[in-house]
C-alpha cells in the first residue's frame, strides 16, 4: 500500500494497523483546483486527483490519498501562507463552529473510491495574546486552518462533534469503509499496543 502523503499525522493513524505501507508524497499541484463553493466536492477532488498521480506511479498498488480543509461560513482555510495568515485565521475561527472537511481516495490501476467527511468544532474565544501563544507553540505551517487539535493543541477547542481523526487528516471510518471495497479489513489488522 502507497500513502500519498508527506503528513505525519497521516502516518501516524495507518500505523495504528498491521498493513505494510510506503510514503510517496503526491506531487499534484493543488492549486490547479478550484474551490467552488462545496468544501466535500473539493477535498474529494483533491484528495483523488493525488491518487491518480500516483496511479501511473505505481499501477500495482493501493493508493490512499487525503485532503482536509477547514470551512466557514462559504470559505475553505488550507494550509496558511505565513505566521500573519495563520493568526488571521485563527482570529476568524475564534469562538466559532466550523467545519473540518476531509476527502480520502482509495485507488488502484482504474478503480477509484473517494468520500469526504466532516467534524464539527467549536473553538474557545482568543485573545490576541492566546492566539500569538498558540502560534509560538505549535506548528501550523502544514496543518489546514493554522491548527491542530492533538496533544495540547485541543487547548484551542471547546466542543468536537465527529471523528477526531478526522481533524488530524485521515477518518478511520471513512477509510475502513474505502478500504474494504478492496477486500481490506481494518478490524484484521489491528495493532496490538
Amino acid at each position: 500500500m502507497i500513502l500519498g502523503s508527506a503528513s505525519p499525522r497521516r502516518k501516524e493513524i495507518l500505523q495504528f494497523f498491521t498493513i505494510p505501507f510506503t510514503t510517496v508524497p503526491s506531487h499534484f499541484d493543488e492549486e490547479q483546483i478550484p474551490f467552488l463553493g462545496s468544501a466535500h466536492d473539493y477535498v474529494t477532488l483533491l484528495a483523488e486527483s493525488k491518487a491518480k498521480c500516483l496511479t501511473t506511479q505505481f499501477p500495482e498498488e493501493i493508493i490512499v490519498c487525503a485532503d482536509t480543509v477547514v470551512y466557514l461560513e462559504g470559505k475553505v482555510y488550507n494550509k496558511p501562507k505565513d505566521k500573519a495568515e495563520a493568526e488571521k485565521f485563527l482570529e476568524e475561527l475564534s469562538g466559532k463552529w466550523h467545519e473540518v472537511v476531509t476527502g480520502v481516495c482509495i485507488a488502484k490501476g482504474p478503480e477509484i473510491y473517494c468520500e469526504a467527511e466532516s467534524t464539527k468544532i467549536l473553538f474557545n474565544t482568543l485573545s490576541k495574546s492566546q492566539i500569538e501563544q498558540y502560534l509560538t507553540h505549535f506548528a501550523y505551517s502544514d496543518k489546514a486552518g493554522g491548527y491542530a487539535i492533538q496533544q495540547g493543541g485541543g487547548i484551542i477547542v471547546s466542543k468536537i462533534e465527529g471523528c477526531y481523526y478526522n481533524v488530524m487528516g485521515l477518518p478511520l471510518n471513512t477509510l475502513s469503509k474505502l478500504l474494504a471495497s478492496f477486500d481490506i479489513d481494518l478490524w484484521k489488522h489491528l495493532k496490538i499496543f
